[in-house]
C-alpha cells in the first residue's frame, strides 16, 4: 500500500509512533523515526529493517525549528523525498490550573503544539514542490471533550485540531491532505500506570467497553496515509471507542 514512499514519524521510540512506524514499513514505506530517545529509535531500526524497508534514526528536539529543519535535510539527503509526515510526538505534565507551574505549561504546548507547527513547516515545503504529501497529525479526545488536571494538554491538541483544518485549507491545492487523528483511552506505558479501578472508571465511560491499542490508531493512520483516503482533507478521525460520540 505504501510502496516506495517515504514515512517520517516522530514521537517514534514508543507506544503510538512506534506502532505506525512498523505498520508503515509492512506497507512497504520507508522511514524515518524523530525522537529524543535514541535507545528507543535504535531497537525500532532493527525491526524496521527486519521487515525489508530503509530505515533512518533521527534524534530530533521538535520544539526547535533549528533541529527539525537539519532532520529534514538529512531525510531527504537519505531518500531524496517525503510523502507522510506523522506528527505524534507529545507529553503529558498534569495538575489543576491552579497549581500548574508556567514550566508545565509551556513545555506541554512547546511539544504538543509548538511542535507541530515546526515539523508541518518544515515539510510542508517539501511537500508543495512535489505538489503531494500526507501530513497526519495526532491530536486526543481530550481537545474535544477536556479534562481536569490536563488543560495545558487539552489546550494542544485542541489548538491542533484548529491547526489541521486551517493547513489543510493552505496546502489542499497543492494536492496534500492534512487530517488528524483523535485517540481516545488507548493502551500505552502511559496508561499502564494508572490503577485498575482507575481503568475501569475509563472503560465503563466508553461505548464499546474496551481500551483502545496502538493498533487501532495506527490502522486509521495507514488509512489517511493510503490513495483510498485521497479526497479527505482537514477531517478529525476519533478512534475512541465511542467516547467522544
Amino acid at each position: 500500500m505504501l510502496k516506495d514512499r517515504v514515512t517520517i514519524v516522530t514521537g517514534a521510540a514508543q507506544g503510538i509512533g512506534r506502532e505506525i512506524a512498523l505498520r508503515f514499513a509492512r506497507e512497504g514505506s520507508d522511514i524515518s523515526a524523530w525522537d529524543v530517545d535514541l535507545e528507543g529509535i535504535g531497537s525500532l531500526g532493527a525491526e524496521v529493517k527486519a521487515l525489508g524497508t530503509r530505515y533512518m534514526g533521527l534524534s530530533v528536539n521538535v520544539t526547535d525549528a533549528d533541529s527539525v529543519k537539519r532532520a529534514v535535510q538529512n531525510v531527504l539527503d537519505g531518500f531524496s523525498r517525503i510523502d507522510i509526515l506523522l506528527n505524534n510526538a507529545g507529553i503529558t505534565r498534569d495538575n489543576l490550573v491552579i497549581r500548574m507551574t508556567d514550566s508545565d505549561w509551556d513545555a506541554v504546548i512547546d511539544v504538543n503544539l509548538k511542535g507541530v507547527f515546526n515539523c508541518t513547516k518544515a515539510v510542508s515545503r517539501v511537500m508543495l514542490k512535489q505538489r503531494s504529501g500526507r501530513i497526519i497529525n495526532i491530536s486526543s479526545v481530550i481537545g474535544i471533550l477536556g479534562n481536569a488536571g490536563q488543560s495545558n494538554y487539552a489546550a494542544s491538541k485542541g489548538g491542533i485540531i484548529s491547526f489541521t483544518k486551517s493547513v489543510a485549507r493552505e496546502l489542499a491545492s497543492r494536492g496534500i491532505t492534512v487530517n488528524a487523528i483523535a485517540p481516545g483511552f488507548i493502551d500505552t506505558s502511559m496508561t499502564r500506570k494508572l490503577t485498575d479501578d482507575v481503568k475501569e472508571i475509563y472503560i465503563q465511560s466508553i461505548p464499546l467497553k474496551r481500551i483502545g491499542t496502538a493498533g487501532d490508531v495506527a490502522d486509521a493512520a495507514l488509512f489517511l496515509a493510503s490513495d483510498r483516503a485521497s479526497y479527505i482533507t482537514g477531517e478529525i478521525l476519533k478512534v475512541d471507542g465511542g467516547l467522544a460520540m
